[in-house]
């Protein structure tokens, strides 16, 4: 059971990270920026919130350290817990508790040490010779490289697989099938001062590797396991496959058809629908991408909570119905039973909906053309502020990333979180400008 629950928790990183940012704390030290440095001779005493889109940790935090950006490098040390997500992380310092990532490319150098746990989630993860890790790793990603050491157990769910250094405890590997590998990640990733590493398709091990405890993995054939690679138990469980789900997979050739048409409709889609919110609601559109822009932690944190706020209200709903169908039963007023239940029906299903319509479209729109802006901002400042091109680039980069295999769910939380944030900030201050007047 607590092997399965450190699993389950690398698919709730990026909800336990926005609810981190956005928890008051009794004493710690916020930063914001483009570009931050904590310098080498600079020691901070609390506990440390950045949001920035190159961060450097030079220095010493004395707490936990809590990061948002695009690129985070953690050379100091952290003297408590780490928190990051980002385009590309890197540590080669220290970390004395736990380290919990998220990221495109993520990177443990060779002089990294982290004294606890590591939990990571994005597509390519590089734990680099001579880095240790003192206590259990779980991953889950689209490739994962481990030349370090890893005192505790190792519980991986990947699609591919390379174990160089010495592990400890047990490992445990989920991986994908080598045969039905596509492209390597960093073919569809944006350019990152962090090289992806190469990674053989499936799972392998290679000599000189060390397990000390057992290996359990999940694949369709054996693997070449070097002699004395593995103290304890070898065992292979097969994936378990449905026969009345059995289908006669597509040729590679077909796949990548059947992946690119699914892109261009989400992409066309998502432009007219966005083409046409931004004609009938210009304003409205405006304001939701600069709350964004200027809080993006607080708009992630915000987007959880209007995510929770949706199952709660759904069940207060379905509360109401009960308890109105049963009341007005029991003073013999069907009419009025029905009525409340129709009502609730109704409310439920315009709910749904709406949820719906905005989790798929309006929120990819938003960030889609939030990210446009910012890009051409940097190329073009005129076309920044063009009625339609920030939208389609927006939208082709956005609706890439969450076609992307095993961690497009990952690009697709976060847009969906900032996304409901935005709104949820926009409908508290509509709210309470109504009620001020």
């Amino acid at each position: 059971m607590k092997t399965l629950y450190k699993f389950l928790s690398v698919f709730s990183l990026l909800a336990l990270l926005s609810m981190t940012i956005t928890t008051p704390a009794q004493a710690f030290d916020g930063r914001s920026g483009e570009n931050i440095v904590i310098e080498t001779d600079e020691v901070i005493e609390d506990d440390v919130y950045i949001t920035a889109n190159d961060f450097v940790l030079d220095g010493t935090v004395r707490g936990d350290l809590v990061v948002f950006g695009t690129t985070i490098t953690i050379n100091g040390t952290v003297e408590g817990d780490l928190i990051a997500a980002g385009q590309s992380i890197v540590i080669n310092g220290t970390v004395t508790d736990d380290a919990r990532i998220a990221g495109a490319v993520l990177q443990i150098g060779k002089t990294a040490a982290i004294g606890g746990d590591v939990v990571a989630a994005g597509a390519s993860l590089e734990t680099q010779d001579n880095s240790s890790i003192a206590g259990e790793l779980v991953v889950g990603a689209g490739q994962v490289l481990l030349g370090g050491n890893v005192t505790g157990d190792v519980l991986a769910g990947v699609g591919s697989l390379e174990l160089h250094g010495e592990f400890g405890g047990n490992v445990n590997a989920q991986v994908g099938d080598p045969k039905a590998g596509g492209p390597p990640p960093s073919m569809f990733m944006p350019q990152s001062n962090v090289s992806f590493p190469k990674v053989t398709p499936g799972f392998s091990i290679v000599e000189g590797a060390k397990i000390k405890g057992s290996l359990e993995y999940t694949q369709s054939t054996d693997i070449k396991i070097p002699a004395n690679a593995v103290d304890g138990k070898i065992t292979r469980t097969k994936p378990v496959v449905d026969p009345d789900e059995m289908e006669v997979p597509p040729t590679p050739a077909q796949a990548a058809m059947n992946w690119t048409f699914d892109l261009f409709r989400t992409i066309a889609t998502l432009i007219v629908f966005g083409l046409l919110l931004g004609w009938l609601a210009p304003m409205f559109m405006k304001t939701l991408m600069e709350k964004i822009q200027t809080t993006p932690a607080a708009t992630l944190g915000w987007g959880l909570v209007a995510y929770a706020a949706f199952f709660f209200a759904i069940l207060v709903i379905l509360v109401a119905m009960i308890v109105g169908g049963l009341l007005f039963g029991a003073l013999t007023l069907g009419g009025l039973s029905g009525t409340v239940i129709s009502v609730g029906i109704l409310a439920l299903l315009a709910l749904i909906v709406g949820f719906v319509l905005v989790t798929v479209f309006l929120t990819k729109i938003i960030v889609s053309w939030l990210s446009g802006k910012l890009i051409l901002a940097r190329i073009n400042p005129t076309l920044a502020e063009h009625k339609v091109w920030p939208l389609v680039i927006g939208v082709i980069i956005i609706a890439l990333l969450i076609a992307l295999p095993y961690v497009g769910w990952l690009f697709g939380i976060l847009v969906m979180f900032l996304g409901l944030g935005a709104l949820w900030i926009w409908g508290r201050e509509t709210w309470h400008a109504l009620k001020a007047t």
